[in-house]
């Protein structure tokens, strides 16, 4: 892989705005996060400002409690500032009700996590289809859209498989197509390669790297790899709740030149080692012991 992200010492706005006068995607002005443990008060985040504009592909970085996956809650909607504002795509969405974010999330917003969160006794189709049902989406658009998401990430062939027939890296494709199936215009994945070996990982920002590129989707990924941040545009520090870092990625990777030069798994010894790895399904779909 690729050595760790060198930086320019010019913020990336003036580039993006330049350029266009598109409304950022993400826009943050002043937004602070603090949680009351009785009489504890943590400060989760302290008056950080940023815009992120449609068609980037941004890494956050930062150790653990510098405030990153707080500020990816707040981004993705799950959480709202305790100060300062949060506009998505030109709205103000700081102080919606948790039914008005919920709504938001089905149509704007598509989530990748490290564990993947899928239903271990549904079919890889079947969770891909969830947010459609959340969406209210009639049920022949679901199934159509689920298909269509699977076929973009190479896992057209696996739509009956359950978790358990497939490797990490095939779980964490069902994920994105997930991500993918509500045809969000943001794309947030929090540690998206965390477990996943090394060639896998490549394979997933690959994924990524093309859905920005040819579909122009906006892509923040939480990382604290200086290789996996390599592969995106741009990279956002935090330290101490506060972002002290917004740089360029010079020397960016692309994964897709990368793969071509890393050693490839047979496909028995990669079926050996799923079936090795994870527990074998019952025939309704539970796990049972070996």
């Amino acid at each position: 892989m690729s050595e760790s992200f060198t930086t320019s010492n010019t913020a990336p706005k003036s580039q993006t705005s330049s350029a266009t006068e598109n409304v950022p995607t993400i826009r943050l002005d002043g937004v602070h996060k603090t949680y009351d443990l009785g009489e504890i008060h943590v400060h989760a985040l302290r008056g950080v400002s940023m815009e992120i504009y449609p068609g980037e592909f941004v890494a956050v970085m930062g150790s653990s409690g510098s405030g990153k996956s707080t500020l990816m809650n707040i981004v993705g909607c799950l959480d709202k500032p305790t100060r300062g504002h949060y506009f998505l795509d030109g709205k103000d969405v700081s102080g919606l009700t948790k039914t008005d974010l919920a709504k938001i999330r089905s149509r704007k917003i598509g989530f990748v996590f490290q564990q993947f969160n899928l239903l271990s006794r549904t079919s890889a189709l079947e969770n891909v289809e969830l947010p459609t049902i959340y969406a209210g989406i009639p049920i022949e658009e679901r199934e159509r859209r689920a298909e269509a998401a699977l076929k973009r990430v190479g896992l057209a062939d696996r739509s009956g498989h359950f978790p358990s027939q497939l490797s990490g890296g095939q779980q964490q494709r069902v994920a994105i197509a997930r991500a993918l199936v509500n045809s969000p215009s943001l794309l947030l994945a929090d540690e998206p390669t965390g477990n996943l070996d090394s060639r896998t990982s490549i394979e997933i920002m690959d994924i990524l790297q093309q859905l920005n590129a040819a579909n122009g989707l906006t892509v923040v990924i939480v990382t604290h790899e200086p290789d996996i941040a390599q592969f995106a545009k741009r990279a956002l520090e935090f330290r101490d709740g506060k972002m002290i870092k917004d740089v360029l990625i010079q020397r960016r990777s692309i994964a897709a030149e990368i793969l071509p030069t890393l050693p490839t798994l047979e496909d028995d010894d990669d079926d050996e080692t799923i079936a090795g790895a994870l527990p074998e399904t019952g025939p309704n779909g539970s796990s049972t012991p070996k």
